[in-house]
């Protein structure tokens, strides 16, 4: 599922492309959002190419190409998490443990406020001490990490994190992100594990880390 401004972007340029054949351009887009800056604008694009709605066209300028909308686009409800998955509270083993599935990640809601829609059991093994949530992976930004489209993550509740782990961010308390964390001076970078991708800097009050990658379940 998209954010409500992920959606929103997402229709104008569908809007645009079928009605002018070009794209919107990032200022229309700004004011259409009701955005500060042109920045936002650019994490709303990387976002949605991340997960597969559009694709940048290479030397042209607002070339931008929609490859897929939403599915049941005018009837989704307004939640952006919704349950993938279900559990059997009543089988669990004892050498398991039950965490809440928050939904999926890349979605922009901050991981505590979001509903918790489920308990699921994961082997009690992969868990600390700790307190900890499961998301499930949206997009390919992570593949040469070992980290694959559909994954479930693992995540461990922690602020705080060390340069080259795998964590959790929300980025001016709008989108949340898994990526590699690097500390650069005064900013933060967050890095994808694939080249298809740019790394993203913000200057590190525009970041906070809400857990870090402990373990991951793939399910075939």
């Amino acid at each position: 599922m998209l954010t409500k401004k992920q959606h929103t972007l997402l229709m104008l340029i569908h809007d645009r492309l079928k009605e002018d054949g070009v794209a919107p351009s990032f200022e229309e887009m700004k004011i259409a959002l009701d955005l500060k800056s042109k920045s936002g604008i650019h994490r709303l694009i990387n976002a949605l190419e991340e997960r597969g709605f559009i694709r940048r066209l290479p030397n042209r300028a607002r070339a931008l190409e929609v490859i897929k909308l939403p599915e049941d686009e005018e009837t989704a409800p307004s939640n952006i998490f919704k349950p993938e998955f279900s559990s059997r509270p009543h089988d669990i083993d004892p050498q398991t443990v039950e965490i809440p599935l928050h939904g999926k990640i890349a979605a922009g809601t901050p991981i505590e406020a979001l509903e918790q829609y489920e308990n699921i059991a994961v082997p009690a093994g992969l868990l600390g001490s700790g307190s900890y949530y499961a998301l499930d992976v949206d997009g390919d930004s992570m593949v040469e990490a070992g980290i694959l489209d559909g994954d479930r993550v693992l995540i461990e509740r922690c602020d705080n994190a060390h340069n080259g782990q795998i964590v959790v961010a929300l980025v001016d308390e709008e989108e949340a992100t898994l990526k590699t964390l690097r500390k650069r001076g005064p900013d933060i970078a967050l890095e994808p594990s694939n080249r298809d991708f740019e790394t993203q800097v913000y200057p590190a009050n525009r970041v906070r880390i809400q857990g870090r990658l402990v373990g991951l379940i793939r399910q075939y």
